[in-house]
C-alpha cells in the first residue's frame, strides 16, 4: 500500500418510478459528484453508495429490474468509466447487476480503474432480508469473496449488510486486503452503522471506506448519509453529513505505529498474526453450523412468510 487520498461520496437516487431514463440520470449524477470530488480533493479512490444506479429499494419485481439494469461491463456505467479515465481515479460503484437469467439480479460493487476499465466485481453475499428474492425481494446472493490488487492498495469488498458479518472481512484480511470498501444504503441506525464499520476496521487492522446513501429511493426509503473513513485502529478520520457531498482523507501505510490515536504507546498486537488458529480448527464445525439467535422474532420462524402471505390474501 502507498499513501493516497480516498473519498466516500454520498449521492441521492432519483425517487421517481424506476425507468431506463432514471437509471441513466442516476449514473450521470453519480459521475458528476465523483468528478467534483476528484477535482476538490485529488482522491485516487472514490467509493459511491450501494445501488447508486437505481436506489436500494427499486420498487419493481426482480424480472422488471433485470430488464432495466445491465451487466457489470455494459454501457450503463459508461459515465463513471469516463470520469475514472478523465481523472485517473479508481471508482467503486454499487449497482444492481443483470444475471444470466431473467429475474436473477445481483447487488454488486464494481471497481473501475484509472483507465476506465472494469477491474473486478463483487456480488453481495449477505443479503438484508427484505432484498432476498427467496423472501419476496429482488436479489440473488453472490457466492465468492473479492480482493483486488491495485497500485494504491490491495482492496477487499463488502456491501452494507455484509459489514455485520466479521467472517467475510476476516477472509479478505487473511487474503491480504489493506483497504475494505463498504458501499451502503443502510436502513438501520447511525450507531449501528458506525459500530460495525469501526469494528471491521479494528478486527482486521484495515482501512474501511464506507459510503452511505442519502435522500429517498423509488421505494420511498430514506437514508442518512454519515459516510465514514476509518483507520486500522478504528479511528474515524472523515465523516460525512446527511446531505449529498463527500468526505475524504489521506490513508497512510504507517497506520499501526501507536496503540490508539495520539497514544505514546507503540502498537504491540496484531489481530491477524495473534489469532488462535488451533482453537478455530478445533471448533471449525461450530463456525459454519446452522444457528439462530435465542432472542428471535416470530418473523424468523420457518413458514412465517408463507403464513403472513396467507393472512394478507
Amino acid at each position: 500500500m502507498r499513501s493516497f487520498v480516498a473519498a466516500a461520496v454520498q449521492v441521492a437516487p432519483d425517487p421517481s418510478p424506476l425507468t431506463t431514463a432514471t437509471i441513466a440520470a442516476n449514473c450521470s449524477r453519480a459521475a458528476a459528484y465523483a468528478e467534483r470530488c476528484a477535482d476538490a480533493t485529488g482522491a485516487e479512490l472514490i467509493v459511491l453508495p450501494e445501488s447508486v444506479t437505481t436506489g436500494f429499494s427499486p420498487g419493481v419485481e426482480a424480472e422488471q429490474l433485470w430488464d432495466l439494469v445491465d451487466t457489470a461491463d455494459g454501457p450503463m456505467l459508461d459515465p463513471l468509466r469516463r470520469t475514472a479515465a478523465e481523472h485517473g481515479a479508481h471508482i467503486v460503484a454499487g449497482t444492481y447487476e443483470r444475471g444470466p437469467e431473467r429475474g436473477t439480479v445481483y447487488n454488486s460493487a464494481v471497481l473501475i480503474g484509472p483507465t476506465g476499465d472494469l477491474l473486478g466485481t463483487y456480488r453481495k453475499t449477505h443479503l438484508f432480508p427484505g432484498e432476498r428474492r427467496d423472501r419476496g425481494g429482488w436479489v440473488t446472493p453472490g457466492d465468492s469473496v473479492t480482493v483486488l490488487d491495485t497500485p494504491l492498495a490491495r482492496i477487499g469488498f463488502t456491501i452494507c449488510f455484509d459489514g455485520d458479518y466479521p467472517e467475510l472481512s476476516r477472509i479478505q484480511a487473511v487474503r491480504g486486503a489493506e483497504v475494505l470498501v463498504r458501499p451502503s444504503a443502510l436502513l438501520r441506525s447511525a450507531d449501528i452503522w458506525e459500530l460495525t464499520t469501526r469494528a471491521r476496521a479494528y478486527d482486521n487492522h484495515v482501512f474501511v471506506i464506507a459510503a452511505n446513501a442519502t435522500g429517498a429511493d423509488p421505494g420511498g426509503t430514506l437514508y442518512f448519509g454519515n459516510s465514514l473513513i476509518v483507520t486500522p485502529v478504528a479511528h474515524v478520520i472523515a465523516r460525512g453529513t446527511s446531505h449529498e457531498g463527500w468526505t475524504a482523507a489521506r490513508l497512510e501505510p504507517r497506520a499501526l505505529v501507536a496503540m490508539s490515536p495520539g497514544s505514546d504507546r507503540p502498537q504491540v498486537f496484531d489481530h491477524l498474526a495473534d489469532r488462535n488458529t488451533g482453537l478455530y480448527t478445533r471448533y471449525r464445525d461450530d463456525l459454519t453450523a446452522p444457528a439462530r439467535t435465542p432472542f428471535h422474532h416470530p418473523a424468523h420462524a420457518p413458514g412465517h412468510a408463507a403464513a403472513r402471505r396467507e393472512r394478507s390474501s
